[in-house]
């Protein structure tokens, strides 16, 4: 079992930074391929990025390339998503998830294992 607790969230102006982070316990992520989802208000969560094993590949939503980054630190055990040039439409709960597998990611919900609680992000225009 891995456990995942994400911090980091907040209330941003328009075209600011946040840089969240997921801090996992109960086992090493170094074996798990990672992602960041949110949940709009209204919608459903939707994939955000994903980053390999080792950190070596990572994979953006078309919404998240080129502002948002995903990086992982195994020696913390955490995942982080930094996201510059916030915008209202950023606003959601984001989730960190674990996968298992020979797949380092999925973009579809059902392709994770672990799940974090959320932190909320939210932008004001």
């Amino acid at each position: 079992q891995v456990q995942l607790v994400e911090s980091g969230g907040g209330l941003v102006q328009a075209g600011g930074s946040l840089r969240l982070s997921c801090a996992a316990s109960g086992r090493t992520i170094s074996s798990y391929g990672m992602g960041w989802f949110r949940r709009a208000p209204g919608k459903e969560r939707e994939f955000v990025a994903a980053i390999s094993w080792s950190g070596g590949n990572t994979y953006y939503a078309d919404s998240a390339k080129g502002r948002f980054t995903i990086s992982r630190d195994n020696a913390k055990n955490t995942v982080y998503l930094q996201m510059n040039s916030l915008k209202a439409e950023d606003t959601a709960v984001y989730y960190c998830a674990a996968k298992i597998g020979s797949s380092w990611y999925s973009t579809p919900v059902v392709g994770y294992d672990y799940w974090g609680q959320g932190t909320q992000v939210t932008v004001s225009s």
